[in-house]
């Protein structure tokens, strides 16, 4: 399951849990694509429960998408990934790293109530 839920003017809510397949990620980026059109200097939380990777197709639609991908993620400034793995919170930080302008933290989930205060930050 991949949620996307917009949350005030700026920011967008995103929940993976699991697997996802390829019409899955169609509709999720469809729908993130959509919900972030009018967003400026946005914040995300995303919460990740029980990752397991994409399926192949999954990774074959987000690649194709590439493109409007990294002109959708410029629209952010901030996100909070909040993932039961500790190594799911890291590739998030690292990749944070390697994206001008985006900065990702990454929380474990019994503190949300830090990555909200941390979204709403700056």
């Amino acid at each position: 399951m991949f949620k996307v839920t917009p949350n005030g003017p700026n920011r967008i809510d995103l929940e993976l849990e699991s697997q996802i397949d390829n019409q899955e990620m169609i509709t999720a980026l469809d729908d993130l694509e959509k919900a972030a059109e009018s967003i400026e200097n946005g914040r995300m939380l995303y919460r990740v429960h029980n990752f397991r990777l994409p399926t192949l197709g999954a990774l074959g639609v987000e690649l194709s998408r590439l493109p409007a991908l990294l002109r959708l993620i410029r629209k952010f400034k901030r996100c909070a990934v909040l993932a039961d793995e500790k190594w799911v919170r890291a590739i998030g930080e690292f990749e944070g790293a390697l994206i001008p302008g985006l900065d990702i933290k990454g929380f474990e989930p019994g503190d949300e109530a830090v990555a909200e205060a941390w979204l709403a930050e700056a």
